[in-house]
């Protein structure tokens, strides 16, 4: 179950971060082009918080650089 997704679009590519529960703590994920550049699991929360941050971020940097949020189900 994803706890939290985001994906971005500028002309035909693709960035996705989300972080997903595990049966033993939270998987973080990073997709471009639907192809997995970084994938991490963790078990302690407040990492999940920091990597949650540090996608803030990245998510706010690209949309100042035209990318724009897709809606996902």
């Amino acid at each position: 179950m994803y706890a939290f997704v985001k994906s971005l679009r500028h002309n035909q590519h693709t960035r996705r971060f989300s972080i997903a529960t595990t049966g033993t703590g939270w998987e973080v994920r990073e997709e471009r082009d639907s192809q997995i550049v970084r994938r991490t699991a963790l078990s302690d929360w407040h990492r999940v918080e920091t990597a949650r941050r540090l996608i803030n971020r990245e998510t706010a940097s690209l949309q100042d650089a035209g990318w724009k949020e897709e809606l996902t189900d």
